[in-house]
């Protein structure tokens, strides 16, 4: 059997540019272990921060020390920016890395389509209706998903003058209450989200909000577990075990998710067989309904005292980290971390022969 080679991408230019590294190195790690080792090639493919794509031994020491690049020449053309290293030939498949905005959002998806090139992960319809998460809950409604309470909102309307602006803030309070989460629409791991208690919060929430993203979506609070579950597949996809994540802080930020022992990980969640289920039948009809494919991981709130299950969101490139939750479920279902990152390599051949 011919040893396929693996384009390993990862760091690129958004905010998760360092928990991007973490994750390839668990990746590589996965991909070098056990059977993986005689079937599988690494090639590491760095994106620095200013989009440059980099091959080589520069690419193989960011991976191994886990530090991004920081000097560099510049000004950078556009011609710098695309892979022309003379490696892309040698690379049978790709495996995007590359967590939040020019990474999961479809726009990578889209250059190895057009490279006519194999890869991990969804294409470029899910990764983007994945990433938007306004596309996202428009999708998930249709397929008649239960959520949360929210309003949609766009930069002009944060960025307005001074007659519209306060009639939003009351809109919102009527619509939604308090409190609320503001989050940007197309930012993952929990960059820029704020929780809102007052008017005065409301309304510095959706400023920071407006500096990240032109689209931005409030969300209703809801006192609830926050559960999420992994899913593993192509056309018929399979859902792990559901964790449970508890924590300490306001609400699950950014420090929270990435410092390890600010959260707590449960898995499998304590929750009762039903529904377990239902959340799990939940997380594959959210899959299927963004049109995702190999990977991603749903997130829910659980009302205890209502028996409720509202879908949160799905991530379609989810964090493979040692805190990551989205490994550890599969391990808890077992399936062991270099069997899942063989399954991810093989569901990306399968789709391009299909």
């Amino acid at each position: 059997m011919a040893v396929v080679t693996v384009g390993l991408v990862f760091g690129g230019c958004s905010g998760e540019h360092e928990v991007s590294i973490r994750s390839a190195q668990a990746i590589a790690r996965g991909l070098a272990s056990e059977a993986n080792a005689a079937k599988y090639r690494v090639l590491p493919v760095y994106i620095r921060k200013d989009g440059v794509w980099l091959a080589g031994e520069t690419a193989a020491t960011v991976l191994a020390a886990g530090v991004p690049l920081s000097d560099w020449p510049t000004p950078v053309t556009p011609l710098q920016r695309l892979p022309h290293f003379a490696e892309v030939d040698e690379i049978d498949i790709w495996f995007p890395v590359l967590h939040g905005p020019n990474g999961e959002d479809g726009t990578v998806q889209g250059l190895l389509t057009l490279m006519q090139q194999p890869f991990v992960g969804s294409g470029v319809l899910g990764s983007a209706v994945g990433m938007d998460k306004i596309a996202m809950k428009t999708a998930f409604a249709q397929a008649g998903l239960p959520q949360v309470k929210y309003v949609a909102v766009s930069r002009s309307e944060v960025w307005s003058n001074p007659c519209v602006f306060p009639k939003l803030g009351d809109r919102l309070e009527t619509e939604l209450g308090y409190p609320c989460f503001v989050k940007p629409a197309n930012l993952g791991s929990s960059v820029g989200i704020s929780k809102a208690t007052t008017r005065s919060e409301l309304e510095a929430a959706l400023d920071s909000a407006a500096s990240y993203d032109r689209r931005i979506i409030v969300e209703a609070g809801v006192t609830a577990r926050e559960v999420e579950c992994a899913v593993l597949g192509n056309d018929n996809p399979r859902a792990s075990v559901p964790g449970e994540i508890t924590f300490q802080s306001d609400f699950y930020d950014y420090e929270t998710k990435y410092t390890s022992g600010l959260a707590e990980l449960t898995i499998p969640a304590n929750l009762p067989a039903a529904i377990t289920c239902q959340i799990q039948e939940m997380a594959v009809k959210a899959f299927q309904a963004v049109d995702a494919a190999g990977i991603a991981r749903v997130d829910f709130f659980y009302v205890e005292a209502t028996g409720e299950v509202f879908i949160n969101e799905i991530n379609t490139l989810p964090g493979f980290t040692a805190t990551s939750m989205y490994p550890m479920m599969w391990e808890a279902s077992g399936v062991s971390f270099a069997e899942l990152v063989d399954s991810l390599v093989q569901l990306g051949l399968e789709r391009i022969a299909n």
